[in-house]
């Protein structure tokens, strides 16, 4: 009886987590204030990382957290504030043409999205890092960001630092 119990908490948080993700990440898109498609961003960043930790994933829930939740959208908000977006978007860009392209590039991910599910999975071998492996150990997930992936790592990190740097730039013209 208390197994089914257990079975039926987490259904019930999981289902509430995927609920309040979908109405803040709809939130996300549909506010008119930068900062609070921001926020919204967090609480979906958070209830993502809430059902990392229902798949038994604590390490890639953390990472969700720090990350992306805490490091990526505080870059947003900062480039945000910088950049004051509101004035630049109003005078630039016209709403009929930013509501065609949004539409088009909402089926272009439609489409993306049925093409993988449709889509046969590339077959081949499985690596020494299976999923399994790569689930609870700390060391082997840092070990292989280090070794096998370091490039990609490099790169984002001077993507990052390349997206700071024009933040600050471009906010400097104005001044």
């Amino acid at each position: 009886m208390a197994e089914n119990f257990g079975i039926l908490f987490q259904w019930l948080i999981f289902l509430g987590m995927a609920f309040v993700s979908i109405v803040a990440s709809l939130l996300v898109i549909t506010r008119k204030n930068p900062i609070h498609s921001a926020l919204f961003m967090v609480l979906t960043l958070l209830c993502v990382a809430v059902l990392y930790i229902l798949l038994y994933s604590p390490f890639i829930a953390i990472i969700q957290v720090v990350v992306y939740a805490g490091a990526i959208v505080m870059l947003i908000v900062f480039i945000i504030m910088l950049l004051d977006l509101e004035v630049e978007l109003r005078s630039k860009m016209k709403v009929v043409y930013s509501k065609i392209v949004g539409v088009f590039l909402a089926l272009l991910f439609l489409f993306g999205l049925l093409y993988s599910v449709v889509a046969k999975p590339p077959t081949g071998e499985i690596g020494s890092l299976t999923p399994d492996r790569m689930a609870n150990n700390v060391k082997t997930v840092g070990e292989s960001l280090f070794t096998d992936y370091v490039f990609p790592f490099e790169i984002s990190a001077i993507l990052l630092t390349v997206a700071i740097i024009g933040a600050v730039i471009l906010s400097k013209k104005r001044t």
